[in-house]
């Protein structure tokens, strides 16, 4: 384990290599350590490397630097969660840029049967906050097992963090750096409380700076690990918009709160509504039903249930949807489908998935499906 913990963050550190180019190799060998351990003999291993990337790989600045992390991470009790390892969120293992490495440091499960993500503006209004607070108490109320996952930035996201604390709620703070520091530091008080209930999650090594382009490779791991992204508010542009998007790319569901028109941060939300990229909700009561929660409240057992990839699919409901795209030729977006089906939406983004890794159908641009 020590072994791929090291191997992994030194790949991370490969100059020219790339997320892709990483997850090529891993992919083709298996593990990080493979990667290094065979590497003399990629050129056979791995279709399509070059003799330049093998080379990159002789890299002794890379495992010093990885060496260093490891100590860093031993001395102030931070967990390196690789993508062999159990504890690495599986739902975010599924996708396919999913970080080589983790940093973690908390209590709660990175896999728990339910993961929900919160964001919106950073400008957060009176009318957004106490979205916060009225969905959170009222999910604790229906759910209290939920994972709640934000960002820890200004706005929505540390209200919604504090909303899950007050409701005694788990809940995670992706970062956009490393576990050296806090940013913003006057969040610093939620971040630690957050330690205890929840925790505090980066791929970022320590001596990160929060740099503007490592929020948006932040919001790919908000959006993967959960199975919804719910957007509170949101201008016509900005980060939550790109989570939403990126949750869409992954499958998962997406939610949005509406407002008025002429407000400023409910333009996003409500052009998330209108293009049919999230379902509009009210409650928690609207998202749970919708995302058919509240049947797996009134199951029952004495035994520990194991999370499924995806429930139970009926040929029914496959013939249904292959049905109803047969007789719309240019396609339909998942919430028509969803409508139009009377299938819930969590069901309907796994079916949509099954047929589509069937070969039946594709996604277009715009979250379009329509049959091959």
């Amino acid at each position: 384990m020590k072994d791929e913990q090291l191997y992994s963050i030194a790949l991370t550190r490969i100059p020219g290599l790339g997320l892709i180019g990483i997850h090529k190799l891993v992919d083709a060998l298996g593990s990080a350590t493979a990667v290094f351990r065979n590497r003399k003999d990629l050129c056979e291993l791995v279709p399509g490397i070059s003799p330049k990337q093998i080379k990159a790989l002789d890299c002794p600045e890379a495992f010093r630097r990885a060496e260093e992390e490891l100590l860093f991470t031993e001395t102030n009790r931070i967990r390196c969660l690789t993508l062999t390892d159990e504890d690495y969120p599986s739902r975010l293992r599924e996708c396919d840029d999913a970080p080589l490495v983790l940093y973690y440091r908390g209590n709660a499960d990175l896999n728990a049967l339910k993961i929900i993500n919160i964001v919106g503006t950073r400008h957060a209004t009176a009318y957004g906050q106490d979205i916060c607070i009225r969905f959170l108490e009222e999910l604790a109320a229906m759910l209290p097992e939920v994972l709640v996952v934000s960002g820890l930035a200004y706005g929505i996201d540390i209200h919604a963090h504090r909303a899950a604390l007050a409701n005694h709620l788990n809940t995670i703070g992706v970062l956009a750096h490393g576990l050296d520091r806090i940013y913003p530091s006057a969040h610093r008080k939620t971040a630690i409380e957050m330690l205890e209930q929840g925790g505090l999650l980066t791929e970022f090594m320590s001596g990160t700076n929060p740099d503007r382009q490592n929020f948006v490779r932040r919001n790919r791991i908000v959006a993967g690990m959960s199975d919804a992204t719910i957007v509170v508010e949101s201008a016509d542009k900005g980060g939550a918009l790109i989570t939403a998007g990126v949750a869409g790319s992954y499958h998962r569901d997406c939610f949005a709160f509406p407002g008025r028109i002429n407000d400023e941060f409910s333009a996003g939300c409500n052009q998330l509504i209108k293009s049919n990229q999230a379902a509009l909700i009210l409650s928690a009561k609207d998202f749970v039903e919708t995302m058919g929660w509240s049947e797996d409240k009134e199951k029952t057992s004495s035994t520990p249930q194991q999370r499924e990839l995806f429930p139970d699919l009926s040929e029914e409901e496959e013939e249904k949807v292959v049905g109803l795209l047969k007789s719309r030729p240019d396609g339909l977006q998942i919430n028509t489908l969803v409508v139009d089906t009377n299938i819930p939406v969590n069901r309907m983004s796994a079916l949509l998935f099954e047929l589509e890794m069937k070969g039946v159908l594709r996604v277009l641009a715009g979250g379009i499906y329509r049959l091959l």
